[in-house]
């Protein structure tokens, strides 16, 4: 055998391993960018819900308005946090604000409960009903989100794949969680 022929052969497999590296490294940086845009795309989703919710809250307000004039301040609270809540920027902002318009809104919800001739209303009814179509769809968004979420942060986490996220300056994304202890106790329901 000649002498050129195992430097040749070391430098076949050094090659074969850096281009089998370079294609590993371009898959797993191609998968970040697709699983960033989903996410991006999942809070999207969730951001069109907010602001068909943000739209629908002063409807609903101006309709208990003539029922609960004495309860100005629990309205009040509402379209600040709804205000609040159409203001924010970034993903956190958006997370804490909806948090805070979710609890207002559980108020002003109580605030409905105790006047008969409201709920009576049948244009009170279809925004709740409306409401509550929206609640719906955004509990789905913000579920779907997260499983992205969780997807996402994973792989950034997992060992090799972890050098590519620093590489890409990649940082995780936060869930749509929830903020208050309010919202994770149990309703009480009685008749």
């Amino acid at each position: 055998m000649p002498p050129w022929v195992i430097p040749a052969i070391i430098a076949a497999v050094v090659v074969l391993l850096v281009i089998i590296i370079v294609v590993w490294a371009i898959s797993v940086r191609n998968k970040f960018v697709t699983m960033r845009n989903a996410n991006e795309e999942a809070f999207a989703t969730i951001d069109v819900y907010l602001k068909k919710r943000y739209d629908l809250i002063p409807n609903l307000v101006e309709t208990v308005k003539g029922y609960a004039k004495h309860e100005s301040q629990t309205l009040e609270n509402v379209i600040k946090a709804r205000n609040n809540a159409a203001s924010a920027n970034t993903t956190a902002e958006k997370i804490e604000a909806d948090a805070n318009l979710s609890n207002a809104i559980r108020s002003f919800n109580i605030v409905a409960e105790r006047y008969p001739e409201l709920k009576a209303n049948t244009n009170f009814q279809s925004l709740m009903a409306e409401l509550r179509n929206i609640e719906g769809e955004l509990a789905n968004s913000r579920k779907y989100y997260n499983a992205l979420v969780k997807s996402f942060n994973t792989m950034k986490d997992i060992f090799p794949k972890s050098i590519i996220a620093k590489w890409m300056k990649l940082e995780k994304f936060p869930y749509f969680e929830l903020d208050s202890e309010e919202e994770r106790k149990n309703v009480k329901v009685s008749f």
